[in-house]
């Protein structure tokens, strides 16, 4: 089997440590590719050099909505410019898009990044990876008006009709540790009802941690575990969920 963890924040000081250690556990594992999402411009640069120094590792470059505080006006223009001089490496603007549940979060200011950041997406020609919380319909109503190439959901946590409207946009949606938990029935509801075609696997290391690991640091390696909990809920078997969801990926992301 092969496995891409579609969202993992490998760049983050937590795996500082033991980031190359991290690394071989997933290839033995046979988690051959990791895309790692921006967050904020200062960590830019780091997260190019990593992924231009470790095999099967793919930068997405964006402005994260929770760090709207952190972010200047013009950050937009040097989002731009990073991409246009990197076209080659970043396979994704992301992570971007609306966080409604942090009440203290500027929702204006978040609408206006998002949507300037949509356009750089259409700009390159380039998919987006979401971050969407309490803020579905509000995406979808941008996504309709500044259509991009799709992407993925990341996290997703939104309903059936929803998800639906998402998947005709292009966009596949994405499942990680929170499938692990024995609560997490609405989750489970969705990972089950919601088409293979549609689902992309991720960690989100490290926040997200699957439920072996409560309280720990997440790991990208723990993706198996998001395998093992999507097969027995949707009582197919490991090996066609990782093909379709590998194949998923590829498709969405045009990784190589």
């Amino acid at each position: 089997m092969r496995l891409i963890d579609t969202h993992c924040h490998l760049d983050n000081d937590q795996f500082s440590i033991d980031r190359i250690d991290v690394l071989d556990n997933c290839h033995r594992g046979g988690i051959t590719r990791i895309v790692i999402p921006a967050t904020v411009i200062s960590g830019w640069l780091q997260l190019l050099m990593l992924c231009e120094t470790q095999k099967g590792l793919y930068p997405a470059l964006g402005l994260h909505p929770m760090f709207i505080a952190s972010h200047k006006d013009n950050d937009i223009k040097l989002l731009e410019r990073w991409i246009r001089d990197h076209r080659q490496q970043v396979v994704a603007v992301g992570e971007i898009g609306l966080d409604y549940y942090d009440k203290q979060l500027d929702r204006k200011r978040q609408q206006t990044l998002f949507e300037a950041q949509l356009r750089i997406a259409q700009e390159f020609d380039l998919p987006v990876i979401l971050h969407v919380r309490k803020a579905h319909d509000r995406v979808l109503k941008t996504l309709k008006r500044i259509p991009v190439k799709g992407g993925i959901v990341h996290a997703f946590s939104g309903s059936e009709q929803q998800a639906q409207r998402y998947i005709e946009m292009g966009f596949k949606l994405g499942f990680g540790g929170t499938v692990t938990y024995e609560n997490s029935s609405r989750i489970h509801k969705l990972a089950v009802n919601l088409p293979l075609e549609a689902i992309v696997l991720e960690t989100d290391a490290p926040d997200m941690v699957v439920s072996s690991h409560h309280g720990e640091r997440n790991s990208p390696e723990y993706l198996l575990e998001i395998l093992e909990a999507l097969s027995a809920l949707r009582e197919e078997s490991k090996k066609d969920i990782a093909k379709q969801t590998t194949q998923n990926a590829i498709d969405v992301l045009a990784l190589k």
